[in-house]
């Protein structure tokens, strides 16, 4: 019986999470939240997660019915993410680890969308469509590794729908992306946009430059702020699923697991639902509890990591915002 608590900080969610064999116990998380047309910036996601982690801790303590004596590891997001927010994370799950005598680990954040996404939705070998807004990757695994088939070459798909949303002047309670997908459900005019894939890789910012500088012609043109969104969307999807299917094919799979925030798109998950049943696949996805970032999916993998004899010293015990998905060995899996 192990229980861990995951701490999650890489970008504008602060989410703290508790897990115990597989079955989540707690899951509070608190969004920063900033005026529409403006972006998160590390300083001030920094001191909204100062503010806010204490409570949050204190409230997945409360939800699992624990104490911190109760605890058998402590985890935390070591990358990728956002200098100032993983740092500040990382000084909580430092202190508090040695305040309860705890062991500590920390996360690679990709993994623990991976392998949270497997355990809620029981996929065994899927391959996987990544999508947040600061990665996109398809990823398989092969010899104790995710490997990644094809990813972003510039911008990450959720940064480009934001950016659009922050271009449209668009609200980003509770996200932009959010509220992009919901005015695209409006839209019936096709825009025309760039489609640009590049062998198993994509690109983002170019659409996205295409869109911002013809926004005020195609208004005059007729074509609507729902018609731009329902386009984007339209496109860019159709980019991840062409990829998608190719490594699929490679890797002879029947499944696909989304996982990431832009994961919780209804849209993104019918297009590629349509893929899957032409190819004879599974489509695997999460809701909002854990495709957007939180911090049960960074406990789940510090427990598996736990269980299969990781562990890190104090010096080890920084954080980076570059880690790639390929660098971690997954020691816990036997396949």
């Amino acid at each position: 019986m192990v229980i861990a608590l995951g701490l999650e900080g890489s970008a504008n969610k602060l989410g703290v999470g508790i897990i115990k064999d597989g079955v989540v116990l707690s899951n509070p998380r608190k969004t920063y939240i900033t005026p529409a047309g403006e972006g998160f910036m590390p300083k001030e996601t920094a001191q909204h997660h100062r503010r806010h982690v204490l409570t949050v801790l204190k409230l997945a303590l409360d939800q699992a019915e624990i104490s911190p004596q109760d605890l058998d590891v402590i985890c935390y997001t070591k990358g990728p993410g956002m200098g100032a927010p993983l740092a500040t994370v990382a000084i909580i799950a430092r202190t508090i680890a040695q305040l309860w005598n705890k062991p500590l680990l920390g996360v690679n954040h990709c993994i623990g969308h991976i392998e949270m996404g497997r355990l809620i939705t029981g996929a065994k070998n899927p391959t996987v469509l990544y999508v947040s807004g600061g990665n996109t990757q398809i990823i398989a695994y092969a010899r104790k590794r995710y490997r990644i088939f094809g990813e972003t070459i510039d911008i990450a798909i959720g940064n480009c729908l934001d950016r659009f949303a922050r271009i449209l002047k668009l609200c980003n309670d509770p996200s932009p992306g959010y509220n992009v997908e919901q005015l695209a459900k409006k839209g019936s005019k096709y825009v025309p946009l760039p489609y640009c894939v590049k062998g198993m890789d994509v690109s983002f910012s170019g659409i996205l430059s295409y869109l911002e500088e013809r926004l005020d012609t195609l208004l005059v043109q007729g074509f609507t702020p729902e018609d731009m969104c329902f386009s984007l969307q339209e496109t860019i999807f159709a980019m991840l699923v062409e990829t998608t299917e190719r490594a699929l094919a490679h890797c002879n799979s029947s499944e696909v697991l989304i996982v990431g925030g832009v994961g919780c798109n209804l849209r993104l998950q019918e297009m590629m639902g349509e893929m899957c049943n032409e190819r004879g696949a599974t489509l695997f996805a999460t809701d909002e509890r854990f495709c957007i970032d939180n911090g049960v999916m960074i406990a789940h993998a510090g427990y598996e990591m736990f269980k299969s004899g990781n562990k890190m010293s104090w010096n080890e015990s920084f954080i980076t915002q570059r880690y790639r998905t390929d660098e971690v060995e997954t020691t816990w899996r036997d396949d």
